[in-house]
């Protein structure tokens, strides 16, 4: 194991920004001040420290990288943000009865648990749920019920990785689209076509949609019954669960907006297009932001393999190369305008470079 892979540790530090945000209250900052203060760690003081670590294109050979693949450190990282998940996830539910929060202040503190439920849970289980161990999957699985999105678990690997860089993909936003108008197009078509997925799935081994092995039914009811449990604080924090949930699946698919945005596979043939390569995803290996997402930002390599696990992702050169990691491009994208002024270029260049139209 090299040096530098001690790095994926650093997700489980960003689980400690709720505990220094009541400390900092504790020691005589405002409430409402301190509970953005997740918030503003991730999208003001990451982006900066990203800049100053720089990127690292650097790749494993293929000897290190058999080695690296199997070493359990790896693994067990991602399956250890579960039960840090769930302690972040109950901490801050108590802490919201407990600060003195004013509306400001609350909507602060739910929004920072929204957003590290997508760094956390999310993040974490997109890795597990593209492995072929049924432990992993599960694993997965139950980070996704604990936002409430658990449709991910299956339109992901079904819907998305089949469709990624063409009409037919959700998740895939198109060239002028604002995030605005894709989010919720994104979340509706992807819960929809997840319980669709299931149900043909069962319907093709003869067994009912409504029955037992229907993973879609499995995960609903396990995300009612955290529901349930997050009564113990009253309906403030039932409330709470549903919203910080829907706050983390928002994020997700505002990272899917960035990861995609105008990327397009050639049509061959009607319904059939050209194998997904590195060149239909846009990839960033800025150091720091890739510890803190398990490689998540070299994503053209992993929709080239979806298996790979994180560790040896490649970064490819001939990518399609955003400008800055995602914490950045997170900001960017709420600003339609500079979000055009920026990546709209990118998008023109990359499909010229292919030999494709610019008004495809």
């Amino acid at each position: 194991m090299r040096w530098r892979d001690l790095g994926f540790i650093l997700p489980f530090m960003l689980a400690l920004l709720p505990v220094l945000a009541v400390a900092s209250i504790a020691a005589g900052l405002s409430a409402n001040l301190g509970a953005w203060l997740p918030l503003i760690v991730i999208f003001v003081v990451l982006p900066l420290l990203d800049v100053l670590c720089g990127a690292d294109v650097s790749n494993l050979d293929a000897h290190d990288a058999e080695r690296i693949d199997h070493l359990p450190y790896f693994r067990v990282l991602t399956l250890l943000t579960l039960p840090a998940w769930l302690l972040v996830l109950g901490y801050s539910a108590y802490m919201l009865q407990q600060l003195p929060l004013g509306a400001i202040g609350m909507v602060g503190w739910i929004f920072s648990t929204g957003v590290l439920g997508g760094i956390l849970a999310i993040n974490p289980a997109h890795e597990l749920i593209h492995k072929s161990g049924a432990f992993e999957r599960a694993v997965g699985g139950i980070l996704l019920s604990s936002v409430g999105y658990h449709g991910f678990k299956i339109e992901h690997v079904r819907g998305h990785h089949v469709h990624v860089a063409t009409p037919q993909d959700s998740s895939s936003a198109r060239l002028g689209e604002s995030v605005y108008a894709f989010v919720p197009r994104a979340l509706l078509h992807n819960v929809r076509n997840a319980w669709r997925l299931e149900a043909q799935r069962l319907r093709q081994g003869g067994k009912s949609p409504w029955s037992l092995r229907n993973e879609m039914l499995m995960w609903t009811v396990l995300w009612l019954l955290l529901g349930v449990f997050s009564l113990w604080l009253g309906l403030l924090g039932a409330g709470f669960f549903i919203i910080q949930g829907l706050l983390a699946a928002t994020s997700l698919e505002i990272i899917n907006y960035i990861e995609h945005y105008g990327l397009l596979r050639t049509q061959i043939a009607p319904d059939r297009y050209e194998r997904v390569t590195h060149l239909h995803s846009w990839n960033s290996s800025q150091r720091l932001s890739n510890w803190l997402l398990f490689n998540l930002q070299r994503h053209s390599d992993h929709h080239a393999i979806a298996r790979r696990r994180y560790q040896v992702l490649v970064h490819h050169d001939d990518s399609p190369q955003l400008p800055a990691g995602y914490a950045t491009m997170f900001v960017l994208a709420l600003l339609p305008p500079l979000w055009r002024h920026v990546m709209d270029s990118r998008v023109l260049h990359s499909r010229r470079a292919r030999g494709l139209s610019a008004a495809l």
